[in-house]
């Protein structure tokens, strides 16, 4: 059973979803994807998990990298999950490249190359903004390329984490 919960942000209404694994979902409402990994049978409920991803938005939203990580329980395919555990380790203020994510999963495969557009849609379709940071990946030469939250969102979010640069491309 998934539980939900909603969140105000500075950049909108987020609504937030868990189980008893993990962290299954946070969706900025309306969001292209909006819920797409939410159990049809959810519940809004206040459990602990989501106040602790709460605690997490504040101290995020406030400038601050949170020094906890909450729980994740990833429900994509095992490319998808692999593509969001690198997500997962990109530090705050920090960007990465699909290609860079592509290179990670080559090499971890034992192959020379991956597609980077592979990695794009996988990224695309990540389920947990913010948390699992899909905000922080950039195209090739820093272009700031698609966000299902919004390019203007993904600007923000860099901004608030002092990793946007001026001259990157929108």
């Amino acid at each position: 059973m998934q539980y939900t919960g909603k969140y105000q942000s500075p950049l909108g209404e987020i609504m937030i979803a868990a189980d008893e694994k993990g962290l299954t979902g946070l969706w900025f409402v309306g969001q292209k994807y909006f819920a797409r990994y939410l159990d049809e049978e959810n519940e809004e409920k206040e459990t602990h998990l989501l106040k602790d991803a709460k605690k997490w938005l504040d101290v995020y939203f406030s400038g601050k990298e949170p020094n906890f990580k909450l729980p994740i329980h990833f429900t994509g395919t095992d490319f998808q999950n692999e593509v969001w555990e690198i997500l997962y380790s990109i530090p705050y203020g920090k960007t990465m490249t699909y290609g860079e994510i592509a290179d990670i999963l080559a090499k971890r495969r034992g192959l020379k190359k991956m597609s980077a557009r592979a990695v794009g849609a996988a990224v695309g379709k990540n389920g947990i903004s913010i948390i699992v940071p899909c905000h922080r990946v950039v195209g090739a030469n820093g272009n700031l390329t698609g966000y299902a939250g919004g390019i203007s969102r993904k600007i923000e979010l860099l901004k608030l984490e002092k990793g946007y640069r001026e001259n990157e491309k929108q």
